[in-house]
């Protein structure tokens, strides 16, 4: 019955963002096919986690390689020479073959593409979260807010893949999309495992950690503009400026908003953090209320902040766009 908890708790979250998005698109694939992917994206874990073991042991026995994972050096070295590129590979290994025969069959979409590419992403994500909450070695509420990343890490290329098997004339310049937007989305991956592990390091190197969820913010953004332009839609404005001087000042207050979003998000996820060892009773004592109180309208502040200076960014993009017609 543990072992079905887990298993509930490893694929539901995945599963429910999965059902999100596929109500979201407007021609969507079969709920049957996205589903197979979903459990191409599972086995490609595992055959990532099979690959990962098969480098470090010949790795190991020609440099000392657990031993370079003491230091943020030796992590990101690990994180861009062998995660990266293995579970990234793995993952569109999974959307290839799959897409490659239904395509001879069906016209696929870009949009049905992408969302292959979301799916599978998903489930690595639930074969991941098997596995750390079998082990015992993430909480539950970590590996739920951890759901969407790999969905992130594979947009770039479930994107440049969908323009390219969708185009009625395969492009040579479509072709060289995809091994560009994977190289991309195997940097933000290891970048984002870097970040999350300088968390452990003393200071200033614990720093970096605090650029971690406004990366991540950034890459939803990004998925989300990747979206619309896959089902035909425009992007969402928010650089509009006429001047140089203009633009520059809107990528800072860009720049501002991700940190403080960002960051209130980090804000929070460290609240839960810190309380979940504490008993219900617990949670009542004033000094623990205050505490949850303070944090929480602190956070929430950095939050409104930074979306009414996204609202703001958005409102003058449109308002120069319906001035300039």
């Amino acid at each position: 019955m543990a072992n079905f908890s887990v298993v509930l708790w490893a694929a539901i979250p995945p599963l429910l963002l999965l059902g999100y998005y596929y109500r979201r698109v407007q021609f969507p694939p079969s709920l049957l096919r996205l589903l197979l992917l979903f459990i191409f994206g599972a086995i490609s874990g595992f055959a990532a986690l099979k690959l990962e073991l098969v480098f470090e042991n010949v790795a190991n026995s020609v440099v000392n390689w657990r031993r370079l994972q003491y230091s943020l050096f030796g992590i990101a070295l690990r994180q861009f020479v062998e995660i990266g590129p293995i579970e990234e590979g793995c993952k569109l290994v999974a959307v290839v073959v799959p897409t490659s025969y239904l395509q001879r069959k069906y016209e696929l979409r870009p949009s049905s593409i992408f969302l292959f590419s979301i799916a599978v992403g998903l489930g690595f994500t639930a074969q991941e979260n098997w596995i750390y909450l079998f082990h015992d070695t993430a909480s539950i509420f970590n590996r739920v807010i951890g759901t969407p990343v790999h969905a992130l890490f594979s947009a770039p290329w479930g994107y440049a893949l969908g323009i390219y098997i969708s185009s009625r004339m395969r492009l040579h310049r479509y072709r060289k999309l995809i091994p560009k937007a994977w190289i991309n989305s195997v940097i933000c991956h290891s970048l984002v495992n870097v970040l999350s592990s300088a968390w452990g390091y003393s200071a200033p190197i614990s720093f970096l950690s605090y650029s971690l969820f406004p990366f991540l913010l950034w890459m939803f953004w990004r998925l989300e503009q990747l979206l619309r332009r896959v089902q035909g839609k425009p992007p969402i404005v928010l650089i509009s400026g006429n001047t140089p001087k203009h633009r520059y000042w809107q990528w800072g207050l860009v720049l501002f908003a991700l940190m403080l979003g960002g960051n209130a998000i980090f804000g929070l996820f460290l609240l839960v953090d810190d309380l979940s060892p504490l008993s219900p009773s617990q949670l009542l004592y004033p000094d623990v209320l205050w505490f949850i109180l303070r944090c929480f309208l602190l956070n929430s502040m950095f939050g409104v902040l930074a979306w009414v200076i996204y609202r703001y960014l958005r409102y003058s993009a449109r308002r120069r766009y319906f001035t300039c017609n």
